[in-house]
């Protein structure tokens, strides 16, 4: 009887913590808190790192940041806790599934939110010196915005391309240091004086910014600074083009899944309320936008109706007896 009380409260919990479902205001409102209280968390340190504003209101700043960091240790170990009763592990350990859970980008998130306050006071570090890993509690924000777990998913399904663009990226920008240090050394010493201080000029030259505060004098530096110009801008769409293609396809992939449901939904010609808010969920989580799901929404409806006539009426969409 208690072990049955316990594992439902533990349900319970892990349902509240996880994104709000249509119609669990309590989910809604735990949801709500907690995305303000990390807004709020970002703003409290870009204020306080205006030194007039730190010295008025470092008491509030510091009670803040402990209740702060009270309130996300304890949905760190609730998290921890009820994880235990999801269904998306395989395996039937609970303390194995704790252990796969506490390995997630969004757990790790969630650590990396309270870590700092704890290293600074185990270690005696100043809490003001690791001002700017707080900032890093933004990333709880990813667990509640679609855009941000498709910019993930993207970056997780592309990360063999990445690498290799990267390595490209890496090969040229050695490329540029060392032709601009052979062209360059002996005209500017200071600044060109050595591959490591031409790799500043390199890296301002291949992203296109060009600073400026480096810059090539000698006709063959010239030369050779406007043909790493030239590569420069395709080394840079290399990456812009891996994220456009990535983007596009995760959102084709998602749209197939959505369509999916929805001819599920009406396999028996009608969306019931319970169908329609799993629908609902579903989209928003996928980043699927009201438009997308109303077309997909009318081919799904116009594909059964092809494919069971009988089914449904052709004028309102109920099915027939």
């Amino acid at each position: 009887m208690f072990r049955a009380t316990f594992q439902k409260l533990r349900i319970r919990v892990h349902d509240v913590l996880e994104v709000a479902h249509t119609g669990d205001l309590t989910s809604r409102v735990v949801d709500v808190f907690l995305v303000t209280l990390v807004a709020t968390n970002v703003l409290a340190v870009i204020l306080e790192s205006v030194e007039s504003y730190s010295q008025q209101y470092e008491v509030f700043f510091t009670t803040f940041e402990q209740l702060s960091v009270l309130f996300f240790s304890l949905e760190y170990g609730l998290r921890v806790w009820a994880i235990a009763e999801a269904r998306e592990y395989e395996t039937d350990s609970s303390w194995k599934r704790r252990l796969q859970f506490m390995f997630t980008p969004l757990a790790l998130a969630d650590l990396l939110a309270i870590l700092p306050f704890y290293v600074s006071g185990i270690f005696g570090v100043d809490l003001h010196s690791m001002r700017v890993l707080r900032l890093l509690r933004i990333f709880k924000l990813t667990r509640y915005s679609a855009a941000m777990t498709m910019v993930l998913s993207v970056f997780r399904s592309e990360s063999r391309a990445f690498g290799a663009a990267l390595f490209i990226l890496f090969v040229a920008l050695i490329f540029a240091a060392s032709g601009i240090y052979l062209a360059e050394a002996d005209a500017q010493p200071e600044a060109l004086g050595s591959i490591p201080a031409a790799m500043w000029w390199a890296v301002a030259t291949l992203t296109t910014v060009g600073y400026g505060d480096v810059t090539p004098i000698t006709p063959m530096g010239k030369l050779f600074a406007s043909a790493v110009t030239i590569i420069g801008i395709g080394v840079v769409a290399l990456p812009a083009g891996l994220l456009a293609s990535g983007f596009s396809e995760l959102h084709r992939s998602n749209r197939q899944k959505f369509a999916r449901e929805a001819e599920s939904s009406l396999e028996d010609g009608v969306i019931t309320g319970d169908e329609a808010r799993g629908l609902d969920e579903l989209s928003a989580s996928l980043g699927i936008s009201s438009e997308d799901t109303d077309e997909i929404l009318e081919h799904a409806r116009h594909f059964m109706d092809q494919e069971f006539p009988t089914r449904s009426c052709p004028h309102c969409g109920k099915a027939l007896a």
